[in-house]
């Protein structure tokens, strides 16, 4: 990790937590979830958010600045709040109001654009001044987010390993894959300090078509445009780390639509487990890997949920 000790809210070490009857359901040997809701401002961003604000000090750096319109603002604002530095926010025309109120509390400023450009221009601009410091990506083609801080999701990797062993296949919400990257990146650090002896396939899941096209032959900096109440995982371009992560670990991207994560939603719900509709869409995904025989009936899976039901901006009224 490029800083320990780094600041820190108390991030990490989420439950693995297996679940056996969905693991019949879908007739796997071992299912478990990797709880990030338990981070301290409810989603895996968190540990992406306190590397960077590690970093972020260690440059001298007096403001943090990212596009975002879902659990990266929210963590950014909160840690940059607590670690004493200013957040400055490029989101969406028509930010949840939840989300609005809870930038607002923490005193976060908050610019609005109507498209994806509008938003990675700003940021682009605010990385040029001094004191600034750039979160989340800002060119195109999309490398990833902050190089340093999304080594902050590696530790997950450890995790998965001591609390549950090697899994055979991870599944994760995928929008710019910057947790994807992460997890690819610790299971490498693991196989090159001899801890294990193969990198587990990671499945990238997406609620329209962007990797998927990707890796049937589109160019890795076109615009994939689509329209999805997967709110946390939108937006219509591929980086090349979260294609890295999929390529170099045997594994692929699976589009799961609306319905689809709705109903896995429902059957998550069922058993116990709250989950962003995009975190539900992993156990569709699963769904899919099955009957296509990616997955085997004797694997052991581990399914990334990156942030409860709490953080759709139509939870409950979706829940029936």
């Amino acid at each position: 990790m490029p800083y320990t000790p780094g600041f820190t809210l108390g991030e990490g070490q989420t439950p693995l937590t297996e679940m056996p009857e969905l693991a019949r359901e879908f007739a796997v040997a071992r299912l478990a979830i990797k709880d990030e809701s338990r981070n301290p401002t409810g989603s895996h961003k968190d540990r992406m958010t306190a590397v960077g604000v590690a970093q972020a000090l260690d440059f001298g750096a007096h403001t943090l600045v990212l596009a975002s319109s879902g659990n990266a603002a929210i963590s950014a604002a909160h840690y940059a709040w607590a670690a004493g530095l200013v957040c400055e926010v490029a989101t969406y025309e028509g930010l949840p109001a939840a989300y609005a109120r809870q930038l607002d509390a923490l005193g976060a400023r908050r610019h609005v654009f109507a498209d994806n450009a509008g938003r990675w221009d700003f940021v682009r601009e605010r990385s040029r001044r001094p004191g600034y410091f750039a979160l989340t990506n800002y060119r195109l083609p999309a490398l990833g987010s902050a190089p340093l801080a999304i080594e902050g999701y590696k530790p997950i990797a450890l995790e998965c390993l001591t609390d549950g062993g090697l899994p055979e296949h991870v599944v994760i919400p995928t929008a710019r894959g910057d947790l994807a990257w992460g997890i690819y990146a610790g299971f490498c650090d693991l196989l090159a300090t001899g801890r294990i002896s193969r990198l587990p396939r990671l499945w990238l899941v997406e609620p329209f078509a962007r990797l998927s096209r990707v890796l049937a032959g589109g160019a890795l900096n076109g615009m994939y445009p689509g329209d999805t109440a997967q709110f946390s995982t939108a937006g219509a371009t591929v980086t090349f780390l979260q294609w890295q992560a999929a390529v170099a670990s045997g594994g692929g991207a699976v589009v799961v639509s609306d319905d689809q994560a709705r109903a896995a939603r429902r059957k998550l719900t069922a058993a116990g487990v709250s989950a962003e509709l995009c975190a539900a869409a992993g156990l569709d995904a699963l769904r899919q890997l099955r009957e296509s025989y990616a997955i085997a009936g004797d694997a052991h899976v581990v399914l990334m949920l990156t942030a409860n039901a709490s953080r759709d901006p139509t939870w409950p009224d979706e829940a029936a």
